[in-house]
């Protein structure tokens, strides 16, 4: 009998998609529209998701443009950005927002690199928590008679192999992020 370690491999995705998520929200020099991810907006009395209400785009290298689809949504905007303390400088203009993105100090470098393996190390806990919880359940099986004791071993192995994989790729994240941030 083979097990089945669809449940598992998915659970392994969504850790390393949300790691992928979490770390593009880590600000760089370079503008990104995904730091505005998380910006709520007043807008007709419910709070909505900037993208909501917007169309966010790279102008430069340092500059996003927000542009609402009401126009009289700009300073709303504008104070959801600054209340949203992401450490960038915003500007209103008449064709809507535009988002600053200061030059990187070698302190923020630091503390951003930090973080990253802060989220690397979230992920690997949620890994970890995962693998343990299908290793009891192959451990019992195993007791329960539904497979032998030297599948659950060849099955423990197996685990461990797609564990090693998603470790391997949550370095490579890490590597390209720091070198993202430090470069």
């Amino acid at each position: 009998m083979a097990y089945d370690f669809k449940p598992f491999e998915k659970k392994i995705t969504e850790i390393t998609e949300r790691l992928g998520r979490e770390l593009s929200g880590i600000r760089t020099g370079r503008a990104t529209p995904l730091i505005l991810d998380g910006v709520q907006v007043e807008s007709y009395g419910t709070r909505m998701n900037l993208n909501q209400v917007a169309n966010i785009s790279v102008e430069d290298a340092r500059t996003l443009r927000v542009a609402p689809w009401d126009a009289s949504q700009a300073k709303e905007i504008e104070k959801a950005i600054t209340v949203a303390n992401l450490g960038v400088s915003v500007g209103a203009d008449e064709k809507g927002v535009r988002v600053f993105f200061p030059d990187l100090t070698s302190e923020r470098r630091v503390a951003l690199v930090k973080l990253a393996k802060e989220r690397i190390e979230e992920a690997r806990t949620s890994l970890r928590h995962e693998r343990d919880e299908v290793w009891s359940d192959i451990q019992k099986k195993e007791r329960d008679g539904d497979i032998p004791e030297d599948d659950k071993f060849r099955f423990k192995d197996e685990m461990q192999k797609r564990v090693d994989a998603a470790n391997a790729s949550f370095d490579e994240a890490l590597e390209r992020k720091e070198k993202e941030i430090t470069g």
